[in-house]
C-alpha cells in the first residue's frame, strides 16, 4: 500500500469571530481560498496535478454552503480539472478531510490531494445548519442531548475537577501560546489575510489573552449552569450518569474555546507525486483512526480514539512524543492527561483553542500543521493529534517526522 506524505501545511490567523472581528470582511470563500492559493504559491505546484480539494466546514450554509472546496479550488486558480468535496465531522471535520485526502493516496487512487478546513464563525453563526440531533425528539432523547458546555462540565463533575483546576489550565494555555508568538514558532505555518488591495488584513492570532491571571477568570460568571439548571440538561446528565448527584458547572468562556474565523490547508501526496514535484516531506501518516463515544459525556472520544488508533499503529502511548488535544473546553484535556497519566508538557506545548480559537471545520488540519511544527523544532519523532466531537465522537491522526 503507497504510503501518504504530508508535504506542507499552512493557516490564516484565527481572527475574533465577531462583527468587530479583523476578518469578518473576508467570506469563507476568501479565507478558504488565501490557504489554498498559500499551498499551491509556496511549493511551486502546477495546480493541475493536484488530484483533489478535501475541506471541512461544519456550517456549510449560505455563502459556506453548496460545495465550498469545489469553488475555493477555482477562486484559487487551481486547474479546471480539480475538483473539491466539503465533508462534515464536526470539529474533527479538517483533520478528517486530511485523513480523507491521505485514505485517497494510500489506496493508489490519487496522487497528491489537499486537506484542510474552513469556518467564519462571525459571519455564518455556529449551529446555522440546524440538524436532527439537536432538534428531534427522536434522536435527542436517546442520545441524551445536552449543549456541549453542560457536557464539559459533566466530564468535570465525574472525573474530579474543579474550577481552579480548569482555570489554572486556561492560564496555561494563554502562556504557552503567547511565548509561542513572542518565539516565533507559528511564522513558519501562518499566512496573513489580505485584502481586495493586498494589504494586510491579519497575520498574527487575535484571540489571544496572554496576560490572563486565575484572578481574572476567577471573576467569570459559569457560562452553562442557567441552561443546566434551567433548561433541564442537569437533570438530563444525572439521568445518563446517576453516580452524578449534581452537575458542578466550571466552564465558561475563559476556560473553553474561543470562537474565530480560519482556513488551513495541508498539502498530502505519495513519495512519486512528490518526487516529480520536487518536493520534499515532513512527515509521514502511519495511522488515523475515529471512533462513537459515550454521547452524554460526548466530549471523551480523544481517550477511546486514542486507543484505537495506538492499536492499529502498533504503538503504545509511551512512543508518542507529543500530543495535540484540542481545547474545546479545559476539562476536555484534563481527562485526557488523567486517563493515560501524561505529562503536561508534551500536550499541547504552543496552547490551543482556549488561547487561539477553534475555527470549527478548519481546527483540525491546524493542530495537525502545529504538531509537524513543533517536532521539526523540537527534533521529535512522533505526535499523536486528536479532537472531541459532537454528538460523541473522536478523531485522531499519529504522524512521524521526517
Amino acid at each position: 500500500m503507497p504510503e501518504a506524505y504530508i508535504y506542507d501545511a499552512v493557516r490564516t490567523p484565527r481572527g475574533r469571530g465577531k462583527p468587530d472581528g479583523a476578518l469578518h470582511e473576508v467570506s469563507t470563500l476568501g479565507l478558504a481560498t488565501t490557504a489554498l492559493r498559500a499551498i499551491a504559491d509556496r511549493n511551486n505546484l502546477a495546480t493541475e496535478t493536484i488530484d483533489d480539494v478535501v475541506l471541512g466546514c461544519v456550517d456549510p450554509v449560505g455563502e459556506a454552503g453548496g460545495d465550498i472546496a469545489r469553488a475555493a479550488a477555482l477562486a484559487a486558480d487551481y486547474g479546471i480539472r480539480v475538483p473539491g468535496v466539503q465533508i462534515n465531522r464536526f470539529c474533527a471535520s479538517g483533520l478528517d478531510a486530511v485523513n480523507f485526502a491521505a485514505a485517497q493516496v494510500m489506496s493508489g487512487q490519487h496522487d497528491l490531494v489537499v486537506g484542510g478546513g474552513v469556518e467564519s464563525m462571525s459571519r455564518v453563526g455556529i449551529g446555522a445548519s440546524g440538524g436532527a440531533w439537536p432538534m428531534d425528539p427522536a434522536i435527542a432523547v436517546k442520545s441524551y442531548f445536552m449543549p456541549q458546555g453542560v457536557s464539559a462540565d459533566l466530564i468535570a463533575t465525574k472525573y474530579g475537577f474543579s474550577r481552579d483546576d480548569v482555570d489554572a489550565y486556561a492560564v496555561e494555555s494563554q502562556k504557552r501560546a503567547g511565548a509561542a508568538w513572542g518565539e516565533g514558532r507559528f511564522a513558519r505555518s501562518v499566512v496573513p489575510v489580505r485584502d481586495v488591495n493586498e494589504l494586510i488584513l491579519l497575520d498574527r492570532d487575535e484571540h489571544m489573552r496572554p496576560e490572563t491571571t486565575m484572578q481574572s477568570l476567577g471573576s467569570l460568571k459559569a457560562s452553562f449552569a442557567e441552561m443546566g439548571e434551567m433548561g433541564g440538561f442537569d437533570a438530563v446528565a444525572v439521568y445518563a450518569h446517576p453516580d452524578v448527584e449534581r452537575v458542578n458547572h466550571v466552564h465558561h468562556a475563559g476556560n473553553s474555546s474561543g470562537i474565530v474565523d480560519g482556513a488551513a490547508a495541508v498539502l498530502v501526496g505519495s513519495k512519486e507525486a512528490g518526487d516529480r514535484a520536487g518536493l520534499k516531506p515532513r512527515a509521514r501518516i502511519r495511522a488515523f483512526a475515529n471512533i462513537g463515544s459515550e454521547p452524554a459525556l460526548m466530549l471523551t472520544g480523544p481517550v477511546d480514539v486514542t486507543k484505537k488508533v495506538l492499536a492499529r499503529a502498533g504503538m503504545e502511548i509511551g512512543d508518542i512524543d507529543l500530543f495535540e488535544v484540542n481545547e474545546a473546553f479545559a476539562a476536555v484535556v484534563l481527562r485526557y492527561l488523567q486517563a493515560f497519566g501524561l505529562d503536561p508538557a508534551k500536550v499541547n506545548p504552543n496552547g490551543g483553542a482556549i488561547a487561539l480559537g477553534h475555527p470549527l471545520g478548519a481546527t483540525g488540519a491546524m493542530i495537525l500543521g502545529a504538531a509537524i511544527d513543533e517536532l521539526e523544532r523540537s527534533g521529535q519523532s512522533t505526535a499523536l493529534v486528536t479532537l472531541c466531537i459532537g454528538a460523541g465522537m473522536g478523531t485522531a491522526t499519529i504522524i512521524e517526522r521526517v
